[in-house]
């Protein structure tokens, strides 16, 4: 139940600019995930332990890709995280709409 709802916040963070599109709820959709945007650093951390905790497929999983790609920004600083691991940071941003949808649908299709 928490891992569903935190794989909803987590797809919301990162459908940041798509939401407001949509009908009806899409511009109250994107203030809360512009206001979540602003401690993405810490969900992608929280997001990313819980996704190692609990690890499932495909929740777990999915908190673990979109914990790393919210993350990347205190992941840079620390001096111990590999090149590599900020190497994947950087190549799942360039899928991280299509992370976010799937992050987004897993989430709700958790809590039905």
């Amino acid at each position: 139940m928490l891992g569903d709802i935190l794989l909803i916040i987590v797809g919301l963070i990162l459908l940041t600019g798509l939401l407001g599109v949509i009908p009806a709820m899409g511009k109250h959709l994107e203030k809360l995930a512009k206001w979540l945007g602003s401690i993405q650093g810490i969900i992608g951390i929280i997001a990313l332990i819980y996704g190692i905790w609990n690890f499932s497929i495909p929740s777990g999983l999915m908190l673990i890709i979109a914990g790393i790609i919210l993350a990347v920004g205190i992941l840079q600083i620390l001096p111990a995280v590999g090149e590599e691991l900020k190497k994947l940071a950087k190549t799942l941003g360039s899928f991280q709409t299509i992370i976010g949808i799937i992050a987004l649908v897993i989430g709700i299709w958790g809590l039905l």
